[in-house]
């Protein structure tokens, strides 16, 4: 058995870009996904599939308002839509700027993405994986990418956000998508502070591990055997340990730091696991102080006991 509690993100925490409105784009959005091969289309769209997008890849043009319109009539989805469009639809391809015009006519958002990249990084991702240029034919990489470059020149004059993404690895496009697609609370880093009792086992989730068990057990002290880390009694024996006191007040100082990281190199989740014996006194006071102090902190919290209710 299991107990959560959530709460609401607040004020970002120390080092965290300054607060801004949450901007999720609204129901009716559509996002094309456009632009040279080898310049990260897949990881464009699968960064807006982390985000709960909707999200369609190589499909003719055509076929955009009504796959959009299907979205909406499906129950309980949202209409955050994307699709990836690429030349590859063949003679349809074409048509692309004649279906964006319509759709921009109608009540629908619409933003075209076009990414792009130099010549030079374009030959060298293609030569990684050792796949040829879809417009190369007979002859060389280079040739197809000048090729499908002048193709698209139309597109990279008429989209909405243009990326280069030649300095750009996957993990900084992928922020940067979410950066300019996400609304503030789905780009913060969620902190899941769990208690857990060694005795069922380390959770294999979890990126940072904490023993508590040199801390007094409340077990031993009859009136609060049969109380629980959540009671004030037990929290209040715990935190009155010197050591267990010292514990949680540089706890703060010491994973900041590593959460700040975190959310530099794009990472949204992380679990830090409080353990002690059993996961019903040590573990659960400490990891509800824990989270109290990161939450006062800055920092999107949720709190799980993971074996409370398991003795």
């Amino acid at each position: 058995m299991s107990q959560d509690s959530s709460v609401p993100e607040s004020a970002p925490a120390e080092g965290a870009p300054e607060p801004e409105p949450d901007r999720a784009a609204p129901p009716g959005d559509v996002v094309i996904i456009t632009g040279l091969a080898g310049a990260g289309r897949e990881t464009a769209a699968h960064a807006l599939e982390d985000l709960g997008w909707y999200v369609v890849y190589n499909i003719a043009p055509q076929l955009i308002p009504r796959l959009y319109e299907l979205q909406q009539q499906a129950e309980g989805r949202e209409t955050r839509f994307a699709v990836v469009v690429d030349p590859r639809s063949g003679p349809f391809f074409s048509e692309l700027s004649q279906v964006i015009e319509q759709m921009r006519a109608s009540e629908m958002r619409v933003r075209l993405v076009f990414l792009t990249a130099d010549e030079h990084t374009l030959v060298r991702r293609f030569d990684s994986v050792r796949r040829p240029h879809p417009l190369q034919g007979e002859e060389g990489v280079l040739e197809g990418i000048r090729r499908e470059r002048e193709m698209l020149a139309p597109y990279r004059r008429l989209a909405d956000v243009a990326i280069d993404t030649s300095p750009l690895n996957v993990h900084q496009l992928t922020m940067k998508m979410r950066t300019t697609f996400g609304s503030h609370s789905e780009q913060a880093l969620t902190v899941n502070v769990m208690s857990f009792g060694f005795k069922y086992g380390i959770p294999i989730e979890a990126d940072h591990v904490s023993d508590v068990r040199f801390i007094p057990n409340p077990y031993w002290v009859p009136e609060l055997r049969s109380q629980r880390g959540t009671d004030p009694a037990v929290a209040e024996f715990v935190l009155a340990d010197p050591n267990g006191a010292e514990f949680a007040a540089r706890y703060l100082d010491m994973i900041r730091p590593v959460l700040r990281g975190y959310s530099a190199e794009n990472k949204h989740f992380t679990t830090i696991a409080i353990g002690c014996t059993g996961g019903k006194h040590r573990s659960v006071a400490m990891a509800e102080k824990i989270g109290e102090d990161l939450r006062q902190a800055g920092f999107a919290v949720r709190v799980r006991h993971r074996d409370l209710g398991r003795e």
